[in-house]
């Protein structure tokens, strides 16, 4: 069976990157805080779009980059329940160290059901 004509989806796709917009939805989006997230959302007409920022407070590089990267794993799981478009921008605490991959769903669950992104 043949693949459609249609190209894979990147794994960047879905993804808020220009810093013009993430500045943007920072600076005049919605707020919500839960436990180890903080995130800005402002509707938007094309699909939904996230990023994903740990400031050098959350600690080295490397925590940094784990916490971006438990970041994204919670969004893709929570990506389905999202209705509609936005721009979101998920800003890790400094607590996210000890975070477990259960600790930021309910975390972004939380903050994301506060901005009324998610249906709780």
């Amino acid at each position: 069976m043949a693949a459609p004509d249609r190209p894979a989806p990147s794994r960047k796709s879905g993804r808020l990157t220009a810093d013009r917009d993430i500045r943007r939805t920072m600076r005049t989006g919605r707020r919500a805080a839960k436990g180890r997230v903080v995130l800005y959302v402002v509707p938007a007409d094309q699909a939904t779009r996230a990023a994903f920022v740990s400031g050098r407070r959350v600690g080295n590089a490397v925590a940094r980059n784990r916490a971006r990267r438990l970041m994204r794993e919670a969004w893709r799981a929570l990506l389905p329940e999202i209705p509609g478009g936005f721009d979101i921008v998920f800003v890790a605490r400094t607590d996210v160290e000890a975070a477990g991959m259960h600790d930021m769903l309910t975390d972004m669950r939380g903050a994301l059901e506060r901005v009324g992104a998610l249906t709780p």
